[in-house]
């Protein structure tokens, strides 16, 4: 049996999220439905990240076993048969043991907003015509990097052993037309981004002050961070490994 993997991106706009779930519209059922077509078999497809509905990634990625080898077409077959919103960018032969998730060390997202209506952007970035004060902001970005408990940052009923994130970037940039949070770090919890980057945009506007965002922050409660912004404007950027991890296999 080999095992490969698959690097994947996509436009979250029409999924009900990443992970296959019951009677949903998603990106691993996609995924599985053309490998299947290609492939003549199923294959069952195990991912690194999950993204919740409506999230993009320009990066993510599946692994599966399959017993015998892929055709070097294989890339194309696939595309030739997604929908125009999800593409398959690489196909990688990978030892028995590795793990597309358990191997990642770190994942790194970006949240985009735009401030001027701009019918280009809709729907891959939030539109926020609002002035925001981006030094408060960035001095909160920086605090986050102080931390390691994000359960404030995390949606309830959230089955994890532990809620500590190690932050490697925290930080607010301007692009043409808007402005965005880059945030990268070893692991994430659910809906923590969204929640980190509206509660910050609340800082930005002055709501709420830095001393309370260390308070929400401290106080390891979900209730007190904000969690609404919509999923249109978080990207998956990058799904991280060890350097020379793909070089080795």
């Amino acid at each position: 049996m080999n095992r490969y993997f698959i690097e994947v991106a996509y436009l979250g706009a029409a999924y009900a999220g990443f992970q296959r779930q019951e009677n949903a519209h998603t990106v691993q059922a996609e995924v599985e439905r053309v490998l299947q077509v290609v492939n003549r078999e199923k294959v069952m497809l195990t991912g690194s990240s999950r993204t919740d509905a409506g999230v993009h990634a320009r990066q993510n990625y599946f692994h599966y076993d399959f017993d015998g080898g892929q055709p070097e077409r294989l890339v194309y077959n696939l595309n030739a048969l997604l929908p125009r919103d999800c593409a398959v960018l690489s196909l990688r032969r990978v030892p028995a043991e590795a793990h597309c998730r358990f191997d990642a060390i770190g994942r790194e997202y970006r949240y985009y907003c735009y401030g001027k209506k701009d019918p280009f952007r809709e729907g891959r970035a939030y539109f926020y015509p609002y002035s925001v004060d981006m030094g408060r902001m960035q001095e909160a970005a920086g605090i986050l990097m102080e931390y390691e408990d994000f359960t404030s940052f995390s949606k309830r009923n959230t089955q994890v052993k532990t809620f500590r994130c190690r932050l490697t970037v925290s930080q607010w940039e301007e692009y043409d037309g808007g402005f965005l949070y880059h945030v990268k770090g070893n692991r994430f919890l659910r809906g923590m981004v969204r929640a980190l980057t509206a509660t910050m945009l609340r800082v930005g506007r002055g709501s709420i002050t830095l001393e309370r965002f260390r308070e929400i922050i401290e106080g390891r409660d979900c209730t007190l961070a904000d969690f609404a912004v919509p999923a249109e404007g978080l990207f998956l950027e990058r799904v991280h490994y060890p350097e020379g991890y793909f070089e080795k296999m």
